[in-house]
């Protein structure tokens, strides 16, 4: 029987239910509270995805402070041998900014179930409505930078040769036809590939087989840096994941987003 050591970031239902009772496993569920009350995967708990971000203008999207995250994965019972698996019900957008959050604490043992909640129900796998109890375990994290991009430095890095960005908003959005802040239109050179458009709406919102062919094809390859973002770096959480999952070496999440640089007076903007 498979470890959860042994999988990949990506993973099937079929390879979760054989590891569900692995001692060190944390099953993370980025649904809604209603959702995951009604039914989750057993043994998962629940976070509020608000809780992933800081949900403060200009930049909702950023990185909440230390003190919230050590609130959070103490609540989880974090540790240095866990295993997290996560899932959303979206096609992974919210649980990509979770991995990307692990990331960010410098924890690398983690996995993505492919299509999340509507993957593991079609498959006809059992639910729960049973809340796990408590494994509160105080937990004092450091911040690791490598995962994430700022403002400054993606304006320093515009325009290298060797830096793909990756805008997972709308073509509206990205054209500048809809505005959701001071300013519209996109960072240049970004290259839009909508999130969405990675999913496979025929098999439970799995990410795409054929998605390496289609990032070859718009330029974003893995010889790049690779830095993703959206307007809150909730449908980048997908792109990140995506980035990660294909084994490029160097990705980062502008978690800023367009929430911050559409709101700044003095960043350069293509339309």
């Amino acid at each position: 029987m498979s470890t959860l050591s042994d999988l990949p970031l990506v993973i099937e239902p079929v390879e979760l239910i054989k590891v569900l009772d692995a001692p060190d496993l944390i099953l993370v569920d980025l649904t809604s509270v209603a959702r995951y009350h009604e039914g989750h995967i057993p043994g998962a708990s629940f976070v509020d995805p608000k809780q992933t971000q800081r949900g403060q203008p200009p930049a909702p999207g950023a990185l909440p402070e230390l003190a919230a995250l050590e609130a959070l994965f103490s609540a989880l019972g974090h540790h240095d041998q866990a295993e997290y698996v996560v899932y959303d019900d979206e096609g992974g957008g919210w649980a990509g900014r979770f991995i990307w959050l692990l990331d960010v604490i410098g924890h690398t043992k983690y996995h993505y179930l492919n299509g999340g909640l509507l993957a593991w129900q079609a498959e006809g796998y059992p639910l729960s409505q049973e809340v796990p109890s408590s494994r509160l375990a105080p937990v004092a994290l450091k911040i690791h930078p490598e995962p994430t991009a700022s403002c400054d430095y993606l304006k320093s890095r515009l325009g290298a040769s060797d830096l793909a960005i990756w805008d997972a908003r709308s073509p509206q959005e990205y054209s500048g036809e809809k505005v959701l802040a001071a300013r519209g239109g996109h960072i240049p050179g970004a290259v839009n590939f909508e999130w969405t458009a990675g999913m496979d709406k025929q098999r439970a919102l799995r990410i795409r087989s054929d998605i390496a062919q289609q990032l070859e094809q718009l330029g974003i390859t893995p010889d790049k840096e690779v830095i993703t973002h959206c307007q809150t770096h909730h449908r980048s959480g997908f792109t990140y994941l995506v980035a990660k999952a294909l084994g490029y070496p160097r990705v980062k999440a502008y978690a800023g987003s367009w929430g911050e640089w559409g709101n700044m007076s003095d960043t350069p903007i293509a339309s």
